[in-house]
C-alpha cells in the first residue's frame, strides 16, 4: 500500500509539473462522449465499468488467506471492506489529475495494443525516457500486486486440492513444511499465470477476454454463496460477527442482481459494429471454464469432493482437525 501511494504521488507530481496542456474542470467532471462505442449512452457507461470492476475484485484475495489470519471472522471482513475503500480512494486520487492532462481521446483510442497508458505518459511529459520512467513505476507496482494475487491463487489451489475438488488433488495438496508453503499448488498457479500472460503476445483481444472473464468468474463465485444465503433465509450468518440486520436481505438481493447484470455487461463487445479484432470472447472463455467444471464434477468431483469437514459442539461450528487434535499445516 505504501509503495502504491508513493508511486501515485510521484506520477502525479511529474505529470502535473511537465504537462503543457490542461483540460478544464468542466471537461473532467461533466464531459461524457459515448459515441466511440456505438452503444446508447447509458449502456455505454455500464460496458465501460469492466476495468474498474476488475480492479475492485481484489477484495476476494483476502478471503483466500483466512487460514493464515488470526481471528479471521473479525479481521478478514475488515480487510475486505478496507481494500475496496482504499482501491476506490487511490483510483480517484490517481485518475482525476490524470484527466486534467489527458491528451486527445482520438489519439488514445488509436493505440494499437489497447493499452494507452505508456503513450499518455510519453505525450504529457514530452519525453520517451520520462514516459518509460513513469511506466516502470506502474510495472513495479503491478509486479508486487501480481505476487499477492499469485499467493492467493496458490492458497485457493491448495485448499481445493486438499478437499479433492480438482484433478490431481493428491499431488497439488502436498505441503512443503521446509519452505512453509503449498509449493506444488504455488508452482501450478505460477505456470498458469505465465501461460495466460503469453496470450497477450498472440492476440490482445483474447488476452482482454481472459481479463474480462476473471472479473466474471470472481463475481460469479461470490454470487452463488450469497444466493444460497438468501434461499436459506440467511441462517448461516445469523450469529456472524458483523451483522447487516434487517438490511441483509436487501443488500444480498441487490448484490446478486448486480452480479447477474455485470456478467451480461462484461461479455459485451467494447464497441459496435463488432469486428474479429474487437470482439469480446469472454463469454466463450467463461462457458468453456463452466463446461469443464460441470463435466469434471459430474464425472469425478462429486465422488471425491465433500468440502471442509465440520462438527457442531454446543452450537459452535468447528473444524474436524481442531476437535481431533490434528494440526493443520501452516501455509
Amino acid at each position: 500500500m505504501v509503495l502504491t501511494a508513493a508511486g501515485v504521488v510521484i506520477i502525479l507530481v511529474v505529470l502535473l509539473s511537465t504537462a503543457r496542456h490542461r483540460n478544464t474542470a468542466e471537461y473532467v467532471f461533466a464531459h461524457y462522449d459515448p459515441t466511440a462505442s456505438g452503444y446508447p449512452s447509458g449502456w455505454s457507461f455500464f460496458v465501460g465499468l469492466l476495468q474498474a470492476a476488475f480492479t475492485l475484485t481484489g477484495y476476494g484475495m483476502v478471503a483466500s488467506l483466512c487460514e493464515e489470519v488470526q481471528n479471521p471472522e473479525k479481521e478478514v471482513p475488515k480487510a475486505m471492506v478496507l481494500s475496496v475503500f482504499m482501491a476506490g480512494l487511490t483510483g480517484v486520487v490517481y485518475l482525476v489529475p490524470l484527466l486534467f492532462v489527458l491528451p486527445e481521446v482520438e489519439a488514445i483510442l488509436s493505440v494499437a495494443n489497447g493499452q494507452p497508458i505508456g503513450m499518455i505518459f510519453t505525450t504529457v511529459t514530452g519525453s520517451k525516457a520520462g514516459g518509460m520512467g513513469l511506466l516502470s513505476i506502474i510495472l513495479i507496482i503491478a509486479l508486487f500486486a501480481g505476487t499477492g494475487a499469485l499467493t492467493a491463487a496458490s492458497r485457493c489451489t491448495f485448499a481445493f486440492a486438499r478437499d479433492g475438488a480438482i484433478p490431481g488433488s493428491r499431488y497439488w495438496s502436498q505441503y512443503n513444511y521446509k519452505l512453509n508453503v503449498p509449493l506444488n499448488g504455488l508452482l501450478l498457479s505460477y505456470v498458469l499465470c505465465c501461460v495466460l500472460g503469453l496470450i497477450y503476445f498472440g492476440s490482445t483481444a483474447a488476452f482482454q477476454s481472459f481479463v474480462g472473464v476473471a472479473t466474471i468468474c470472481l463475481s460469479t463465485s461470490y454470487g452463488f454463496p450469497i444466493l444460497v444465503n438468501i434461499l436459506t433465509r440467511r441462517v448461516a450468518v445469523k450469529n456472524s460477527t458483523f451483522s447487516l440486520g434487517k438490511f441483509g436481505y436487501a443488500i444480498n438481493i441487490a448484490t446478486v442482481t448486480w452480479i447477474i447484470l455485470s456478467v451480461v455487461l462484461f461479455c459485451m463487445p467494447v464497441s459496435i459494429p463488432v469486428t474479429a479484432a474487437g470482439m469480446n470472447y469472454a463469454s466463450v472463455v467463461f462457458m468453456g471454464f463452466a463446461t469443464i467444471s460441470v463435466v469434471w464434477y459430474a464425472v469425478r468431483g462429486r465422488k471425491t469432493f465433500n468440502g471442509p469437514e465440520e462438527v457442531v459442539i454446543d452450537g459452535e461450528s468447528r473444524s474436524l482437525d481442531e476437535e481431533t487434535g490434528r494440526e493443520k499445516p501452516r501455509k
